[in-house]
């Protein structure tokens, strides 16, 4: 299972990247939105808080959210935009970690399952979701697409993204359905920085078991957070899964 060391102090510290990536106002507006749809007016536990990405403008928008987390350097992060009776925090994996009361959506954003390394484990994500959910609450998983398909014969790595100052990519082990992703940024001097993440990837219906065997049912699934169609040729699915009412 990934551990708290590569989400180091150093990490947490550069994490963040204001109005740009990942925290740019067109990725994180529409999370933001469908996760408070998808609340239906009770409480929201994100697995995986980090430094609040997604967290704190969903509280913002008037979701009460509560976190689970395993790199306290990232909760830090987290304590310099909202205090703990904002958005209460528990430190331990999201595979076996609880938190206080019921919620009516659980979440995990940003490929974050992945990190836990073995089937069993992701397996024991999605039962720690239904273990804190109402019936008929919903567990949201966004997840990349293994781009398998770009592999020839003999090649083991695919870039996956590149622009000035960064070029990523991800060293694929088919035969341990693993991946490893590799992030390369460059200073103005031309040095090259290099970190590393290592992931255990899943197919969107290897997914779909794993929330069968929690209980759960496929609601939805789509390309994005503004609902565009899911394809064969889709990079990333948001799925949405849901417990049976009572």
């Amino acid at each position: 299972m990934l551990r708290a060391p590569i989400w180091d102090a150093e990490t947490a510290e550069r994490y963040d990247t204001p109005d740009s990536g990942m925290f740019a106002p067109e990725v994180v507006g529409p999370t933001v939105e469908r996760l408070a749809a998808l609340a239906d007016g009770g409480r929201a536990l994100e697995f995986a808080i980090g430094t609040g990405r997604v967290a704190v403008p969903l509280a913002e928008r008037g979701v009460p959210v509560t976190g689970i987390e395993l790199s306290r350097p990232m909760i830090d992060r987290l304590r310099t935009k909202v205090d703990e009776a904002t958005i209460p925090t528990v430190v331990g994996d999201m595979a076996t970690a609880v938190a206080p009361g019921e919620y009516t959506l659980v979440y995990l954003v940003f490929n974050t399952i992945s990190n836990l390394l073995t089937q069993a484990e992701q397996v024991e994500c999605f039962r720690n979701a239904a273990r804190h959910l109402v019936p008929g609450g919903r567990f949201v998983i966004e997840l990349w697409v293994p781009e398998l398909r770009k592999l020839p014969p003999g090649q083991q790595a695919v870039v996956w993204h590149s622009e000035p100052g960064y070029v990523g990519l991800d060293m694929y082990d088919v035969l341990n359905q693993y991946a490893e992703s590799h992030h390369f940024r460059f200073d103005e001097s031309g040095q090259a920085r290099l970190s590393r993440s290592p992931h255990r990837y899943i197919w969107p219906a290897e997914l779909d078991l794993m929330a069968q065997l929690a209980g759960f049912e496929l609601e939805s699934r789509h390309a994005d957070w503004t609902g565009g169609e899911f394809t064969a040729d889709s990079r990333s699915h948001v799925s949405v899964y849901r417990l049976p009412p009572r």
